[in-house]
């Protein structure tokens, strides 16, 4: 029995149905030809229309909704040091313990990266393109985690509103951290950075950026978080 768990699936599954309603409605009418009355009239612009315009629709609007899973983003073979350590279960990187978090965790790149201003969609999804400009004229040739290319940078900094659309800063748990309350007032308006504390090799320490190697490290029975890491 087919097994529907995400929106994309559903829309993946709802473009297949209305393309074969379509092409059954065609098949049905070029074998029978029947006379060219209000009734075929209404089932050709079905099959001529309305299932293709919901075939269209569903399929685009589901491949958007996998753009913002994290398999999406790992499947340039540049974001494998940033997805590979997402994923794994064991890592104490801060995006590793975000995407835990069971309600966005498959889609962390996007819920953390996104620009959530009025156009943020749109301008997201411009910048992926560009992304694809990037990877083609400087990355494609690079090693198997992009060893060789252009370190990865961020197109502008990081801003605090990203972290603070979940970390309202307002949580009694986030409060009593000394240094969260020491620079409540500079963080809140931007002049203290999330990130100059929570830096890149605690986000992503796997990334060339940040002085990893692409892969995983060690393993070891004394592996600890790293400082500056979150709890979970």
């Amino acid at each position: 029995m087919l097994k529907i768990d995400s929106t994309e699936q559903l829309l993946r599954v709802a473009a297949l149905v209305s393309a074969v309603i379509a092409v059954l409605i065609l098949i049905w009418y070029l074998l029978v030809r029947p006379p060219l009355g209000r009734s075929t009239k209404i089932v050709l612009l079905f099959g001529l229309g309305v299932m293709p315009l919901a075939t269209s629709l569903a399929g685009n609007i589901s491949g958007f909704e996998y753009t913002l899973q994290r398999s999406f983003c790992g499947s340039c073979h540049v974001m494998l040091p940033y997805t590979q350590d997402a994923a794994d279960p064991t890592s104490h990187s801060l995006a590793a313990i975000h995407s835990r978090n069971r309600a966005f965790g498959e889609e962390s790149c996007y819920t953390c990266h996104a620009d959530y201003q009025m156009f943020g969609t749109m301008t997201t999804k411009l910048n992926g393109l560009r992304h694809l400009y990037y990877y083609i004229t400087e990355y494609a040739n690079t090693g198997p985690y992009g060893e060789g290319g252009k370190p990865i940078h961020m197109y502008k900094p990081f801003q605090n509103a990203m972290c603070t659309r979940c970390h309202s800063t307002e949580a009694p748990r986030w409060g009593k951290v000394d240094d969260h309350a020491a620079a409540l007032d500079d963080i809140r308006k931007g002049d203290t950075k999330c990130i100059d504390c929570h830096s890149g090799e605690v986000i992503h320490p796997r990334a060339f950026a940040h002085g990893g190697n692409g892969r995983a490290p060690a393993r070891t029975a004394s592996n600890a978080a790293p400082a500056g890491a979150a709890k979970e």
